[in-house]
């Protein structure tokens, strides 16, 4: 292969992964916007489907993909935020937590087995500095609209054997979280070998 034709293909490689990344950040974006409350608890944390789309970029087109996914889904949504912004750096960060790590193993380890190693190390990350984010940066900004007090009264309204902010993260923020990018991850197991040839031709899980 000559070099004029080795960089016309790598033009077309680039355009179709930006291309490709675009359009699930826009998805990814859309996802957010459907968030919902599930039971057992408190009604603002909310349920989504938004990592999703940034996972399966992070095994297709690589790490990066799946963390520029994550950044434009949450420029998208921060036009319509209700938190100043707080809640998307939260979410981008544990998207990141997510989806880099899931993303740099699969890229090093191509197969179904490092699929699944990849994202559940991701999932486990991402539950893991869930409490940390939401301590340090989350719920300092709710409780500039809502008494710390009374969020944790919602916490034990549900189980009131928590008691105080960690606690209420590490019993139901951390769970909750790891089953979310369980979700993502079931799915994306699921589906990638199927959607891989549309997005990168042959370069699928074995």
């Amino acid at each position: 292969m000559s070099t004029q034709t080795q960089a016309v293909t790598t033009s077309r490689i680039n355009v179709r992964t930006i291309t490709v990344t675009a359009m699930f950040g826009a998805i990814s974006a859309i996802l957010m916007m459907f968030s919902f409350s599930v039971p057992l608890m408190p009604s603002f944390i909310k349920m989504d489907l938004s990592e999703l789309p940034a996972l399966i970029g992070a095994f297709a087109m690589g790490p990066a993909s799946g963390v520029a996914i994550c950044l434009i889904k949450n420029v998208i949504n921060v036009f319509a935020t209700t938190t100043g912004g707080v809640g998307e750096l939260c979410n981008f960060l544990l998207g990141v937590a997510f989806v880099l790590p899931a993303g740099l193993i699969y890229k090093n380890l191509k197969t179904k087995k490092g699929a699944i190693i990849g994202s559940l190390s991701g999932a486990a990350i991402m539950a893991v500095l869930s409490v940390p984010i939401n301590f340090f940066i989350t719920y300092p900004m709710y409780t500039k609209f809502l008494p710390l007090d009374k969020i944790i009264g919602m916490y034990q309204a549900i189980n009131p054997g928590v008691d105080g902010l960690l606690s209420c993260l590490l019993v139901f923020n951390m769970p909750f979280t790891f089953v979310k990018g369980l979700i993502s991850v079931v799915i994306t197991i699921l589906v990638y070998k199927r959607l891989s040839p549309i997005i990168k031709g042959n370069d699928h899980i074995r």
